[in-house]
């Protein structure tokens, strides 16, 4: 398999639940839509930000088949699906059904209870989901700080290289730039490497990522195609200070209860999609009034996604 470099913006999607917590399917060919006019290339589904870990494999598979039905094999909006990893049957389970909707790819985390102890034995655990579709991108999605599993991945590169041919790269969501840009330059930048830390996405466009997931991207998507711009035109205190009122809105999640709050965002620019399951707090409506003044200050209307015309 020849393994595509994906570039632009790729949205990490929340879960559509309605008001009762329950899936909202209905809402995703629009929530496509918007992303779409907004010039995001893709969407990584039933990650942290889709609360994948909440959901049931019967839910997840609904949301899956929803985002393949709503996008229609786009060739120019790739979806990939996150399968989780505790159960490794069900990671098979999920990658085959997201093969059978027509998805693009599919993306696993290291398991999170049962740890691998080394790179060799994280590979192997990648080796048997790849193996059950061949014909599919796997991703492996690299997010220590939520899985406990921190192994370098450039060993993860090495120990799958040539033995995993649908083996397509990894979403790397951690800070670690010199493993980063190790496993960049791996065989000749051989593998797709998509950036996922929002507020340090100038850091890795200057080490040469061309791909990033992100869930900043579902609401501010012209802010991050601004700080892109600022950064190819050379103009990098202009990138600079776009990437700091990146930081100055994410800051805003931990001032009110964390990954939650980005569904608060959406509903600033015109997508409802509930709230996030237990144990996740939620803001009360207080909060959120506060919250609507706080961002205000950020001038958040003049970067905020909006339906293109």
């Amino acid at each position: 398999m020849k393994i595509e470099h994906l570039q632009g913006l790729i949205s990490a999607p929340f879960a559509p639940l309605n008001d009762q917590g329950e899936l909202n399917v209905d809402i995703i060919p629009a929530y496509y839509s918007f992303l779409k006019q907004n010039g995001i290339t893709g969407a990584f589904i039933n990650g942290s930000t889709g609360e994948g870990v909440s959901l049931t494999l019967a839910e997840k598979k609904q949301v899956t088949k929803a985002w393949a039905a709503a996008t229609n094999h786009d060739p120019d909006f790739k979806v990939m699906a996150l399968l989780g990893s505790t159960c490794i049957a069900d990671c098979i389970d999920l990658a085959k059904h997201a093969a059978q909707v027509g998805l693009y790819g599919v993306s696993l985390t290291a398991p999170f209870y049962f740890k691998p102890a080394n790179a060799q034995m994280l590979a192997k655990v990648c080796a048997a989901v790849a193996a059950s579709v061949p014909d599919m991108p796997v991703y492996y999605y690299h997010i220590p700080v939520l899985t406990g599993v921190n192994i370098p991945m450039i060993d993860l590169l090495k120990a799958l290289d040539g033995s995993v041919p649908n083996f397509a790269g990894i979403k790397y969501t951690h800070e670690d730039f010199m493993d980063f840009q190790s496993c960049l330059t791996y065989q000749n930048g051989k593998y797709d490497m998509l950036w996922g830390r929002d507020e340090n996405m100038l850091s890795a466009l200057a080490l040469g990522t061309k791909g990033a997931v992100g869930s900043t991207f579902n609401y501010a998507a012209p802010l991050y195609h601004a700080l892109i711009d600022a950064f190819n035109r050379n103009e990098l205190d202009k990138a600079q200070g776009l990437q700091q009122q990146s930081i100055d809105m994410i800051r805003l999640l931990g001032k009110y209860g964390g990954i939650s709050v980005g569904k608060a965002y959406m509903k600033l620019v015109g997508i409802d999609l509930g709230e996030f399951r237990l144990p996740v707090a939620n803001m009360s409506k207080q909060q959120f009034e506060s919250f609507k003044l706080d961002v205000s200050e950020l001038g958040f209307d003049e970067f905020k996604s909006t339906h293109r015309p």
